[in-house]
């Protein structure tokens, strides 16, 4: 399979994202939320395989300190081909001038970005709006 890889939100490949989203359960991203959540981003990633996007992947970040990376998603139906690598690989590539790239990894992913050389922080701290997200996330 042949993938390439774009740099670019395309508004037209809005319900191929979409699709994305919720073939891996991530129910909330509508064609609303993605266009809103993309055109705010600083760098996209789009795997795209016969004209398909199969994976997404996004970053904001000012270019100098500090970046982070959200929305490494792979569809279901191509999961575990080695996508979800192109695509971190790939954002982290177009990051490789900033200081410091953060991440916060959906649970049971961690080890994924280890490999990619991703660590654990010893300061990180959020906050949620969504309590789901609170009792899974924080401690």
């Amino acid at each position: 399979m042949e993938i390439k890889i774009h740099h670019k939100f395309d508004s037209n490949k809005l319900d191929e994202i979409c699709e994305v989203y919720q073939s891996a359960g991530w129910l909330k991203h509508s064609n609303e939320v993605i266009t809103k959540v993309f055109q705010r981003s600083d760098i996209v990633t789009l795997a795209i395989s016969d004209g398909r996007v199969i994976g997404v992947g996004r970053a904001l970040t000012d270019g100098v300190f500090n970046a982070a990376i959200y929305d490494v998603v792979v569809h279901l139906g191509y999961q575990k081909n080695g996508i979800g690598s192109l695509i971190l690989s790939d954002l982290l590539e177009q990051l490789k001038d900033v200081s410091c790239v953060h991440l916060i990894s959906t649970t049971g992913n961690e080890e994924f970005y280890r490999k990619h050389g991703m660590k654990k922080l010893k300061t990180g701290m959020a906050r949620y709006l969504n309590s789901c997200l609170t009792e899974e996330y924080l401690e």
